[in-house]
C-alpha cells in the first residue's frame, strides 16, 4: 500500500497531481488513460471554483451495476472540499448548503443519479433544475420563502461542483456540461486495492489538504489564464474543459500535454455517443441514408431509416416511424430560404411520389449534424443520383 505523505513541496503541482492520480488507480479501473487525467484534474478544479466562470459536471455512467461507479465517487469524495453525499438530499437542503448556511459551499456527490433523472423522476424537478443551474457562476434559483401570505422571493446561489454516478445516460442539458466517464465491469485480470474507509478516507483527505494548499497558491495565476484549447474543441466542449486545462497548465510537467490529449479523447468519445436531440438524430440518419442521392421518396426513406439497427426509428413508443411523423419532425427545420422542410413531388417509374430533396435538407444538415462518417451507407441500387 503506497503512502500518500508528500515527499515534495506542495508547490510542485505536477508531482501532487501524480499522487492524486496514483490514489485513484489504487481503487478504480477507469476505461481509458484519459479518464484518470480528467478525474484528477476535476478533483483539483473543485478547490478552485471561484477562478472559473463555469464548473463541469463529472459523470460516472455505465449500462449495468457493478461497474465501479460508486467506488469512483467514494474516492472523489475524499479529495474534494466539503464533500456532501446527496443521494437522499432534498432540493431545499441543497439550496441552503450552497448558500453557505453550514459554513461553506459543498462539493455535491450524487450516487444513483438515475433515480433523479430516470422514469420515476417526476417529483425531482427541483433537483433537476438545481443541477442544471449550478453549472454557471452567478446563476441563482428563485424560491418563495415565508409562512402563509407573508412570503418573499429569495434567490439561492446554485454554483457548485457536482459529481454523479448512475446507470444509463443523463438529460442532454447535463451531458453536454459534463466530463463523461463510461465505466465498465472489471475484467478478471484487472485488480484493485480494497477500499477501507477507516484507512483510505484519511489518506485521501491528506491529499485533499495538499490540493487545497496548492490551489490556493495558484488561484491568481489560474484566474487570469485562458488556456489554448486543442484544435476542434470549441463551444460547450471548451467550456467544460477550460478549467481542467488551466489547472494542468498551472501544474506543469507533462500535465499540459496529457490534459489536452485527454480532452481530445473524451470529447471525441462524447460526440460519438451523443446523438443529440431526436430531431438532430433524424437529420443525421437521413443525411447518411441519402448519401449520393439528390432526392428520395418518403417510402424509401422510411424503409432505410427503420432498417437501421442502432437507430430508434423502428420502435418509437411501440410504433415505427411513419410518413406523418417524419413530415412533422422535419417541418421544425427550414431550408436555406427559410421555408419549413416539406415533402415534394418526385417523378419515378412513370408515377409521382412524395419525397424529400437533398437541396431542401442541405442547410439543416450543415447547421445541426456532426461530420459525416468516413464510410457512408451505399446508395440504393440504381439510385446513385436520383430515383
Amino acid at each position: 500500500m503506497s503512502d500518500p505523505t508528500p515527499t515534495t513541496s506542495t508547490a510542485d503541482g505536477a508531482a501532487l497531481l501524480d499522487d492524486v492520480e496514483a490514489f485513484h488507480r489504487r481503487f478504480n479501473v477507469f476505461p481509458t488513460e484519459a479518464a484518470y487525467v480528467a478525474v484528477t484534474l476535476w478533483d483539483a478544479h473543485a478547490h478552485l471554483l471561484d477562478a472559473f466562470d463555469s464548473t463541469p459536471r463529472l459523470a460516472f455512467l455505465s449500462p449495468e451495476p457493478g461497474s465501479g461507479k460508486s467506488r469512483a465517487l467514494e474516492v472523489v469524495e475524499t479529495l474534494v472540499p466539503r464533500a456532501m453525499a446527496a443521494v437522499d438530499a432534498s432540493a431545499a437542503a441543497l439550496f441552503r448548503s450552497v448558500s453557505g448556511v453550514d459554513g461553506g459551499r459543498p462539493t455535491i456527490l450524487f450516487d444513483e443519479i438515475d433515480t433523479i433523472f430516470g422514469p420515476k423522476a417526476g417529483e425531482n424537478e427541483q433537483l433537476r433544475g438545481f443541477i442544471n443551474a449550478g453549472h454557471t457562476r452567478g446563476r441563482v434559483m428563485y424560491r418563495c420563502v415565508g409562512d402563509g401570505a407573508n412570503q418573499q422571493v429569495q434567490g439561492f446561489p446554485s454554483y457548485c461542483a457536482v459529481a454523479v454516478a448512475g446507470l444509463g445516460n443523463l438529460p442532454d442539458t447535463i451531458m453536454t456540461r459534463s466530463v463523461i466517464i463510461r465505466m465498465r465491469r472489471r475484467a478478471r485480470n484487472e485488480k484493485v486495492e480494497q477500499f477501507r474507509t477507516r484507512i483510505h478516507v484519511r489518506e485521501g483527505n491528506q491529499l485533499r489538504d495538499r490540493l487545497a494548499e496548492w490551489t490556493a497558491a495558484v488561484q491568481d495565476q489560474v484566474t487570469d489564464s485562458f488556456p489554448e484549447m486543442p484544435d476542434g474543441v470549441a463551444d460547450r466542449s471548451a467550456d467544460v474543459w477550460e478549467p481542467l486545462i488551466a489547472i494542468a497548465d498551472a501544474a506543469g510537467g507533462d500535465w499540459p500535454q496529457r490534459a489536452r490529449e485527454a480532452c481530445l479523447t473524451l470529447v471525441k468519445a462524447s460526440q460519438a455517443n451523443d446523438k443529440g436531440s431526436i430531431g438532430i438524430r433524424l437529420l443525421t440518419d437521413l443525411r447518411d441514408v441519402m448519401t449520393g442521392i439528390d432526392r428520395l421518396p418518403t417510402v424509401a426513406i422510411l424503409d432505410r431509416l427503420n432498417a437501421l439497427d442502432d437507430a430508434p426509428w423502428a420502435d418509437l413508443n411501440g410504433k415505427p416511424l411513419d410518413n406523418r411523423r417524419l413530415s412533422r419532425m422535419l417541418s421544425e427545420y427550414v431550408t436555406a430560404d427559410g421555408d419549413p422542410i416539406a415533402p415534394r413531388n418526385i417523378k419515378t417509374g412513370g408515377s409521382v411520389l412524395k419525397g424529400y430533396y437533398a437541396t431542401d435538407l442541405h442547410d439543416a444538415w450543415q447547421r445541426y449534424c456532426p461530420p459525416p462518417p468516413e464510410n457512408p451507407l451505399p446508395p440504393l441500387p440504381g439510385t446513385e443520383n436520383t430515383v
